[in-house]
């Protein structure tokens, strides 16, 4: 189980209270590191996104120390990181806030396997969000069994 990842932002608190709002959770600043935040989504299993500015890289420690954070003015506008998330929200509430927000959203179908919403958060990082509803297909999907079967029928495993 993920607990927690972070990401990039341009405006960081303002992704973190947008995140937070699709978890019905709450925002709190980031205390080791300057303009960051942390979108919580206050349950039982600490489950969280950090939100740096653009441009924090994290960077191992020197000998036994732990990690540095260093800020460069170098970043692209788009990159590898993605996250699907469960969300207690609708897929009416998620769509009015991309709306509000300005940014990408899309509901897709996984190959047939299961579907996500795609939100584009500043239309430049993608979370895939499961609602309830998508949650329990993507949950089903993701059982041993049917995975064993999808590797079978790919001829790996």
């Amino acid at each position: 189980m993920i607990r927690h990842i972070s990401i990039p932002a341009a405006n960081p608190r303002h992704v973190a209270e947008a995140i937070a709002e699709l978890w019905g959770g709450r925002v709190v600043p980031f205390p080791s590191h300057g303009d960051s935040y942390m979108a919580m989504a206050w349950d039982a299993r600490g489950t969280m996104i950090e939100v740096y500015p653009l441009g924090t890289e994290l960077v191992p420690g020197n000998g036994n120390a732990e990690v540095e954070f260093r800020d460069t003015n170098s970043s692209s506008q788009f990159q590898a990181v993605h996250a699907a998330i469960d969300v207690p929200t609708s897929q009416e509430q998620i769509f009015a806030i991309a709306a509000r927000e300005g940014w990408r959203v899309v509901r897709c179908d996984r190959g047939g396997f299961f579907e996500v919403i795609e939100l584009w958060v500043e239309n430049r990082l993608l979370l895939e969000l499961l609602t309830p509803e998508l949650a329990a297909k993507y949950t089903n999907f993701m059982q041993p069994q049917s995975l064993e079967q999808l590797v079978a029928a790919m001829g790996v495993g």
